[in-house]
Order: structure tokens, then sequence, then C-alpha cells
């Protein structure tokens, strides 16, 4: 899976190139994320602004890269779309993860670190 790297001090902005995190995707995706991750940055920003669809597997995907990232570090999401957005609403994952309208509003919050 394609992603695009923004660092920032001790954040990474982690945009995902693909219109839908399922089944088919959802192993590449976390694989991809973990590897991007490494250990430099506390704060990981997933930004979904070109996800248009997550179904279960890829919301496991999401919930097991947080896991994964470890305590001390963050993970929030930016950019979720109207689908995407109701997926983690109706699931309440929206009460797991800080939710950034955009991935430059997520990046430029001094008040999250």
């Amino acid at each position: 899976m394609e992603l695009s790297l923004q660092p920032q001090s001790d954040r990474l902005g982690i945009t995902v190139n693909a219109p839908r995190i399922d089944a088919q995707a959802a192993v590449k995706f976390k694989d991809a994320v973990h590897t991007a991750c490494g250990n430099d940055h506390s704060w990981i920003i997933l930004d979904f602004a070109n996800v248009d669809f997550v179904d279960s597997s890829g919301l496991g995907a999401i919930v097991s890269i947080k896991k994964h990232i470890g305590k001390g570090r963050r993970v929030d999401l930016a950019s979720l779309g109207p689908a995407v957005e109701k997926v983690f609403r109706l699931t309440r994952m929206d009460s797991v993860f800080r939710i950034y309208p955009t991935l430059d509003d997520a990046m430029a919050d001094d008040a999250a670190d």
C-alpha cells in the first residue's frame, strides 16, 4: 500500500493513498504503517483524505496500529470523509481516537503534545 509521509519534529503524518481499507487491503495497510512509523516519532497522525471506505477489517488494522505504537506514543486520525466518519461514530471508535478535520490541523496542534 502506498503511503505519503510528512515528518515534523516528534510527529509523523501518514497519508493513505488508497480509496479503500477493507479485508483485501487491511494487512498491507497495517504492515506499511508499522514499517513507516519506526521509533522516531511519538505522535502518528493517519490522514484518510483519500480513503472513501473502511470496513471492520480496516478498523481492526487501525486499532492494531494503535496497539503496536505502544504506550507513550499517540495515534490520531485526520480528514475522515462522511462514510469513514460514520463507521468510527457507529463503532464508538471516535472516542478512542482524536479526529482532526485535516492533517494540517493536526500537525499545527501545539496543545496536543
